[in-house]
């Protein structure tokens, strides 16, 4: 795992140095050493810049960049079935100088071409360079748990591992693109391919990018799709044989994980997905596991006695890491370094925290995202099934007459529901779910913080809504249920763009590396042409891997609701972070800014110190977008 960064400059103004200065702010994601190359073709000057973390073959025959013949590289990632692929090379006459991964891609490529990625199992985002064919090729993973930028204007090219490399090339333009703005307000993150600044993608999940040198072209080539799978009839399978199979699936998948010359740990929270892959390897392993869970008591954040219980059940060698509230408040200051794209996802500041304190211990964590997006696991899922129905035999004056009311209710006034985990969030959600009930409406509304019509009073100056997989039509009617939709729209957008940053800038902070056993692409391929039933039944959500899991750990040890990582915010905004507020979000900086209407911020604040508890989120996506702009663009 590493950070790679680089450029093709076909003005031929670029050097070495400039190499050198985008890999350095990346420092984080590769510790262990560095490197660069420059390479001058007739078209133009490509630049290659690599920061290690030494996770496989720890030798100096691992350093990058590296080159095989006509084959350059930069590469950041794991392939986790390198060993069956470099078997298969050698039998074919190829002859490795060390054991890293990076060096079988070399092969592989110059043995099979661009086809050679459909044999990988695993992450990764490559730039490789093809002296001979004169083209280079931007290569991401299937899931995009490797984050991949592209920068393009006027004859230079840029690439990296994160946004803050393109900052430190004099050709960057540094222009925020508004729309991308919008985007953001809505969901908390700018959704693939689009990012923050103009000409400026990030790379697809799925595809590679091939820069012709001779044509000055770019050409976008996908070579994996999730739809390809749920666009299939389900199995003729019985729910026994399923779970036969798909735990063969999650061993295979979990145990190529566990591949590193390093010390391998697991993020434990205690619930289903990480106990799947807890137990599964602990079973299969004589040696104690490493496991970690994170807990905030202060705040009522503590998943550690859940943890320590199945810890205890399967005999891992188990840390608690408990954090104070002042330490998770003190983060906060520096979330804008770390996500250098705005970010408001909250729950990186756990994930932050967890992957600091399991660093001292190990230099690679598996955590277990996915679950819920491949099985069935999210509230919502059970939303649409228990109430969809029920919402749309609703007459819609009804409807609106019920969210009229909920408008003149503030969500801390009402008994009980007030106490629950995330009821201010959700009862904002609910009434844009009653405003329209539709199946694709309730994800849109789920998923954004501010409607589209919300929008027009919060941004000052003109935009236009961004595309997004939310508009995908790939699903076909006939293969077509309210399950797989969802669930393929969350794939390539709440994971995507929350969750798999979110854990890669964590992880990769501390120098730690961070893998996705559950994002093995053979388990989504085959878990999509299961029967929904076997996902969720009757109101149990994730049913098949459950099952798998109470084949290891009691249901008792598990039956809980569903936590996640809340952090309080409404009580930080109105306490501890009430100066930020009013120091990112007072008129002065609004108006001078000129993005946001101040008027319309003014009053959500002002609502919010009245009681309007609910629009904690909203303020927490515009301090979050704040804190970034002064960062990133003031400074």
């Amino acid at each position: 795992m590493c950070g790679i960064a680089g450029f093709i400059d076909f003005h031929k103004k670029s050097t070495e140095s400039n190499i050198q200065s985008m890999i350095e702010p990346l420092n984080h994601r590769g510790p262990d050493g560095e490197g660069t190359s420059l390479f001058k073709s007739k078209a133009a000057i490509i630049g290659f810049g690599h920061k290690r973390l030494s996770i496989i073959d720890l030798t100096v025959t691992g350093k990058q960049p590296m080159t095989f013949r006509h084959l350059n590289i930069t590469y950041n990632g794991e392939i986790y079935n390198y060993q069956e692929i470099k078997k298969e090379l050698i039998e074919l006459g190829h002859v490795f100088n060390g054991e890293s991964d990076t060096e079988m891609v070399l092969h592989a490529y110059a043995e099979w071409g661009i086809k050679a990625i459909n044999r990988f199992i695993g992450m990764f985002a490559i730039a490789l360079y093809d002296e001979q064919k004169q083209e280079v090729i931007f290569i991401r993973d299937r899931a995009g748990v490797k984050p991949l930028f592209f920068y393009e204007k006027e004859g230079l090219f840029l690439f990296s591992s994160e946004l803050k490399s393109f900052h430190s090339h004099p050709g960057f333009e540094k222009k925020l693109d508004l729309n991308a703005v919008a985007a953001y307000m809505q969901y908390g993150n700018v959704p693939t391919p689009h990012c923050i600044f103009e000409n400026c993608v990030k790379v697809k999940p799925g595809y590679y990018l091939k820069i012709d040198l001779a044509t000055k072209t770019r050409k976008e080539v996908q070579y994996w799709n999730v739809y390809d799978f749920y666009n299939q009839p389900k199995l003729n399978i019985s729910f026994e044989d399923a779970k036969i199979q798909t735990k063969e699936l999650l061993k295979s998948a979990f145990n190529y994980r566990m591949v590193s010359d390093v010390p391998v740990g697991v993020f434990l929270s205690g619930g289903y997905d990480s106990t799947t892959v807890t137990s599964l390897l602990q079973a299969d392993s004589t040696a104690k596991l490493k496991t970690f869970t994170i807990g905030v008591p202060d705040i009522g954040l503590n998943e550690a006695p859940y943890a320590k219980d199945i810890a205890k059940h399967l005999g891992t060698d188990h840390t608690e890491i408990n954090c104070s509230e002042e330490e998770a408040i003190n983060m906060v200051k520096d979330l804008a370094f770390f996500y250098d794209e705005p970010f408001a996802d909250s729950s990186a500041i756990p994930t932050t925290l967890v992957s600091k304190a399991a660093r001292k211990d190990v230099t690679v964590a598996l955590s277990a995202d996915g679950g819920d997006e491949i099985f069935g696991g999210y509230n919502r899922y059970d939303y649409v099934y228990r109430y969809g129905k029920t919402l749309n035999s609703i007459p819609e004056f009804v409807r609106k007459s019920l969210v009229r009311t909920m408008n003149n209710i503030n969500s801390d006034s009402i008994p009980i529901l007030k106490n629950k985990y995330n009821f201010h969030n959700r009862y904002e959600k609910l009434k844009a779910v009653l405003n329209d009930p539709s199946e694709k409406e309730i994800m849109l509304s789920l998923s954004q913080q501010f409607t589209d019509q919300q929008m027009k009073n919060v941004m000052k100056s003109d935009y236009e809504s961004l595309p997004t997989m939310f508009q995908s039509k790939e699903l076909l009617e006939e293969f077509k249920s309210p399950l797989s939709y969802m669930m393929a729209v969350d794939f390539q957008t709440y994971m995507l763009d929350d969750i798999l940053q979110k854990v890669d800038r964590a992880t990769m902070t501390n120098s730690l590396e961070g893998r996705e056993p559950m994002l093995d692409h053979r388990i989504l391929e085959f878990a999509a042409q299961l029967p929904d039933e076997y996902k969720y039944q009757n109101g149990v959500k994730k049913r098949i891997l459950r099952e798998i899991t109470h084949d290891y750990i009691p249901e008792k040890l598990l039956d809980r609701p569903k936590m996640g990582f809340a952090i309080p915010i409404a009580k930080w905004l109105k306490n501890d972070l009430r100066d930020y507020l009013e120091e990112y979000l007072n008129e002065v900086r609004i108006v001078k800014q000129g993005i946001f209407n101040w008027e319309f911020v003014e009053k959500l604040k002002i609502d919010f110190y009245g009681g309007r508890k609910e629009y904690d989120s909203k303020l927490w996506y515009f301090l979050m977008f704040q804190m970034w702009h002064e960062m990133w663009m003031e400074n």
